[in-house]
């Protein structure tokens, strides 16, 4: 072009952004100031709605305050308030606020907007408390926003004010804001509430249907969440990739398994499989029911990946006990991915914890602040002590647990313990379960490794003080349990016992399919036992 005014600018620095090439975009920019071109309001609207970096969004303010932006522009103002709550600056965000000479509604729920991004709240919700006193009427958006802050600080009396006012000024039939109701009370532990506010709503739609589906899942009612989802479908309304994630999330038991593969199915057809969010529901669901080589193709085939993407397979690895290809894919987020957060670590450690390697794990904990600056928390702590603990080393996992920057909790605790049950330490296992106990008064982990160490060295009167102990707390030991879903039937096996209605008939079929193995020879010899009643077993 021979001649390239401020719109001609703006379209290339937008049709960039609109294409995710934020760094060219600002590169246009610059261009564009190096060839005179004074930015338009308009150019700074568009700068504000993408910039990743803090040193790069105060660069632009700057711009803004020397080319003389009016201050009476909300418009441009208002985007900037927006940019920094994005960013995490809510201290800059109010600034910005402070300074304008006139505000609308959309200013005060960008500043709302700003900390509750942020992480603040409490602060949110004074926001909302002073646009009130000054007169200000909130709109849907305000209203969504503040139900939204509520149900992450689990604050059900002010969520339900809220609500109560949101009925009052006629916003019950917004979409939006009922969705946010029912995350309110699903979120809360009132799920019942959820289900009657979304069967008293006339009208369906994505928005709505993805908040009940979510609270289902949350929940664990999966067939419920399914069976909306089917009644969704009924309705046309076409499922957006949070609705396929949050069903997905739902498919938790193995009856449900061949629904899941079904959802696959259906992603596929509709072009969704290499978006992010679907395709990590999808790793987390196949890696869950130890499927890992099917979450393994799904991650490989994705295109774009972000961290939630890396972390779910990094934690699908480990859980299945694939230590090494674990350790692969993490070098490979270090080499071309996000860098890595407290989850991706805790995958890696837990990884390193399975496959008994001390000293790659306690490489990668050292480094954690230093190289990713991540600061280790109570599940790296554990995890650690528990790589210890598994090899024996109780001295060098007790010193981890006397550097701790804070108490340790009960699940560190719980690692000495489960180790001194093995490695035989009294006066290690009486000091972590005093602690334990004081901790986790519940847990029946603490009486149960003292009972048997108790057992084992024959002090018989101390086996009975701490099971008389455990009885007058009212601590239940933990009963294991496994169980399968064959057709549409849920069968449960709990010590030793079948239960479910007919468990004896179960047995007796059982019994005579194992006559017919032997008869045929495929079982070499029985083992059965009798007992003096003269039952078989």
């Amino acid at each position: 072009m021979p001649e390239r005014d401020v719109v001609s600018w703006n379209s290339m620095i937008s049709g960039c952004a609109s294409y995710g090439f934020f760094g060219y975009a600002l590169g246009i920019f610059l261009n564009m100031q190096n060839a005179g071109v004074r930015p338009s309001e308009f150019t700074f609207s568009i700068l504000t709605s993408f910039v990743s970096s803090a040193h790069h969004g105060k660069q632009i303010h700057g711009n803004m305050i020397r080319g003389g932006m009016n201050f009476k522009n909300t418009v441009i103002w208002n985007s900037l308030i927006d940019m920094y709550g994005k960013l995490g600056l809510v201290d800059y965000s109010l600034g910005v606020f402070l300074t304008m000479e006139e505000f609308d509604v959309i200013s005060w729920n960008s500043l709302i907007s700003s900390c509750y991004r942020s992480g603040h709240g409490e602060l949110a919700l004074d926001q909302f408390c002073l646009m009130r006193s000054s007169g200000h009427s909130p709109d849907e958006y305000t209203i969504s926003t503040v139900i939204a802050v509520c149900s992450d600080l689990q604050a059900l009396e002010k969520g339900k004010q809220i609500f109560a006012f949101c009925v009052k000024v006629g916003f019950f039939s917004n979409t939006i804001v009922s969705s946010a109701a029912i995350d309110l009370f699903s979120k809360c532990n009132r799920l019942e509430d959820s289900v009657r506010l979304f069967e008293e709503l006339s009208r369906w739609d994505s928005v709505l249907c993805n908040s009940m589906i979510s609270s289902y899942a949350r929940h664990g009612f999966g067939e419920e969440a399914l069976q909306l989802f089917v009644l969704t479908l009924r309705e046309s309304l076409r499922p957006t990739e949070f609705t396929l994630s949050s069903v997905l999330s739902s498919v938790s038991i193995p009856l449900l398994m061949e629904q899941g593969r079904h959802i696959h199915s259906m992603v596929v057809k509709l072009g969704l499989e290499s978006d992010p969010i679907v395709a990590s529901s999808l790793v987390e669901m196949y890696a869950k029911y130890g499927l890992i080589d099917s979450a393994i193709r799904i991650f490989r085939k994705l295109v774009v990946r972000d961290l939630i993407s890396w972390n779910t397979m990094i934690l699908g690895l480990s859980c299945n006990g694939r230590v090494d290809e674990t350790l692969h894919i993490f070098k490979e987020l270090l080499g071309e991915g996000p860098p890595p957060d407290q989850i991706t670590l805790a995958g890696v450690l837990l990884a390193c914890n399975y496959g008994g390697l001390v000293d790659e794990g306690m490489s990668i904990f050292l480094s954690m602040k230093k190289e990713y600056g991540v600061i280790p928390s109570d599940k790296h702590y554990a995890c650690i002590v528990d790589l210890m603990s598994r090899a024996g080393k109780l001295q060098e996992a007790m010193n981890v647990i006397e550097k701790m920057p804070h108490e340790p909790k009960a699940l560190v605790w719980g690692s000495i313990l489960r180790a001194c049950g093995i490695y035989g330490d009294l006066k290690l296992t009486e000091k972590a379960a005093e602690r334990m106990m004081e901790l986790d008064p519940q847990s029946s982990l603490p009486y149960l490794v003292l009972t048997w160490a108790y057992e084992m060295r024959g002090r018989w009167e101390s086996t009975v003080r701490v099971r008389r102990a455990m009885k007058e707390r009212g601590v239940k030991k933990v009963i294991g349990c496994s169980w399968i879903g064959i057709k549409n039937q849920m069968f449960v096996f709990k010590e030793n016992q079948l239960l479910h209605y007919g468990g004896k008939e179960n047995y007796l079929i059982l019994r005579l399919l194992t006559w017919e193995m032997e008869d045929e020879g495929y079982v070499c010899q029985r083992h059965d036992k009798v007992h003096a009643g003269g039952e078989e077993e």
